[in-house]
C-alpha cells in the first residue's frame, strides 16, 4: 500500500469514526474552521488498535530513532499505549510512559507513571494548537534526564500562526526535534477531491476557502 493509500484510509477511518466532523467549528486558538478533528471519540478496543496501527506506520516510515513512547496526558496516554502494541505486534518492543496533571502525593507518588523516561523519547499526541501542552511535556522529558527523538501527531491542521510558519512547523522550531503527522488538511483535501457526493463537494468547497486563509 502507497503512503497516499495509507493516509486516505486514516482519514476515511477517522470519518467513520466521527473523529474528523464537518460543519462549523470555534477552536481553543478562538478561530473558526469548517471542521473538527477529536481523538478522544476513538473509544472502542478495534479502533484504538487500528489507531495504533497508523501511528506505527508513521513511526516506521520516519525512521526515527527512539528507545521510549510518551503520551502527554491525556489523550496521548491511549494513543501510546495502543501504538506500543502495535510495534511490539510487528517485533519492535518499547516502553511506554505517561503523566499525570497534577502530582500524585500518595502510593508511588510523582506525575511520572510506566517505563522510565531515559535515553530517547517519542512523544505522540493528537493536534498541535498553540503547542503549549507540547512544551511542557517535552520539559518533562528533559528534566527526567531523557532526549526528545521527536513527536508525531494525527493530524497536521497547517494553520499559519506568524511569518508564513504553520503552528506545527513554530512548534519543530520551540522543541528544537522533528514534528511529524500522520495525515495533513491537503490530504483531507486530496480525498475529497476524489470523490463527488454533493455533500462531500460542500465540505471541500468549504476547507478550499479555509485553506486558503489559513494554510500555505
Amino acid at each position: 500500500m502507497s503512503a497516499a493509500e495509507r493516509k486516505a484510509d486514516f482519514i476515511a477511518s477517522m470519518i467513520r469514526q466521527g473523529v474528523l466532523r464537518f460543519g462549523e467549528f470555534q477552536l481553543k486558538s478562538g478561530l473558526r474552521s469548517p471542521y473538527f478533528f477529536n481523538l478522544g471519540n476513538v473509544s472502542g478496543g478495534a479502533e484504538l488498535a487500528e489507531l495504533g496501527c497508523f501511528y506505527a506506520d508513521a513511526i516506521e516510515a520516519s525512521g526515527l530513532d527512539f528507545d521510549v513512547l510518551f503520551g502527554p496526558a491525556y489523550k496521548g496516554i491511549p494513543i501510546a499505549v495502543a501504538t506500543a502494541i502495535a510495534l511490539a505486534q510487528r517485533g519492535h518492543s518499547v516502553g511506554v510512559a505517561f503523566d499525570r496533571k497534577e502530582p500524585k502525593a500518595h502510593g508511588e507518588g510523582g506525575k511520572l507513571i510506566g517505563a522510565p523516561l531515559r535515553g530517547r523519547v517519542l512523544m505522540l499526541d493528537d493536534v498541535v494548537s498553540d503547542g503549549a501542552t507540547k512544551a511542557e511535556a517535552a520539559a518533562v522529558i528533559e528534566a527526567a534526564g531523557a532526549k526528545l527523538a521527536g513527536l508525531v501527531v494525527a493530524l497536521d491542521r497547517q494553520e499559519i500562526v506568524a511569518n508564513g510558519q504553520t503552528a506545527l512547523e513554530r512548534l519543530e522550531e520551540r522543541l528544537g526535534a522533528p514534528v511529524l503527522s500522520i495525515a495533513a488538511l491537503t490530504d483531507v483535501i486530496a480525498c475529497f477531491r476524489a470523490q463527488e457526493a454533493d455533500a462531500v463537494s460542500e465540505n471541500l468547497a468549504a476547507l478550499l476557502r479555509h485553506q486558503g486563509l489559513h494554510c500555505p
